[in-house]
């Protein structure tokens, strides 16, 4: 069973020297490094740490912020981490899966997130058919489906910009444009606007 660390900067004039001693000192053995931004799903450092974990290994960071921009993001590279046995902790929040208290916290913070995660599904939809309705969706079959509207959306609230988006569903920045203007245009005014998680880094 191994301490693995992982540190992220968001550009290369940064340093990762805290970070790293942080890590060494609560007792890293190995540790992969990215200076990427958060929003960045290309992470050459995080995806060589992800497969170096094993089953019984612990992934350790500095905050959770270093492993993903947002607590959506945290939690789905946490629930993989969780299904191949492999724990994780940061250092300076009380996100510890190796301990009782720190996996039901965890537990808490993934719920809320879920729940939000609902809650956009839930408008996306309400959208998409309330622009049917009106006639938005007709003509050529398009690429963007009901489920790749439904991420882009997720996405887009999450602040990811749209060349990002695009890059991930593999079609057209202008596609994605079109695609969640028609999904967001047609949502109830009276409706409240469900609060945004917290955006961990840029």
């Amino acid at each position: 069973m191994s301490i693995v660390g992982y540190t992220r900067v968001s550009t290369q004039d940064q340093n990762l020297n805290s970070q790293i001693d942080a890590l060494k000192a609560a007792g890293a053995e190995h540790i992969f490094s990215d200076k990427l931004t958060g929003k960045n799903a290309a992470r050459p450092g995080l995806i060589e740490a992800m497969k170096f974990l094993r089953s019984g290994d612990t992934l350790l960071v500095y905050s959770t912020d270093r492993l993903g921009r947002s607590m959506t993001d945290v939690v789905t590279i946490v629930t993989e981490l969780g299904e191949r046995g492999v724990e994780f902790k940061s250092l300076t929040e009380p996100f510890d899966t190796t301990t009782a208290g720190g996996e039901l916290f965890f537990h808490i913070c993934a719920a809320f997130a879920q729940m939000n995660g609902r809650i956009i599904s839930e408008r996306t939809r309400a959208g998409l058919a309330a622009a049917k309705a009106r006639g938005k969706l007709g003509g050529r079959p398009t690429v963007m489906t009901p489920k790749r509207i439904e991420v882009a959306v997720r996405m887009r609230s999450e602040k990811a910009t749209w060349e990002t988006i695009a890059g991930v569903l593999q079609v057209s920045a202008s596609t994605v444009r079109r695609a969640v203007a028609d999904a967001t245009a047609y949502e109830p005014a009276a409706e409240a606007t469900p609060e945004r998680e917290p955006v961990l880094s840029r």
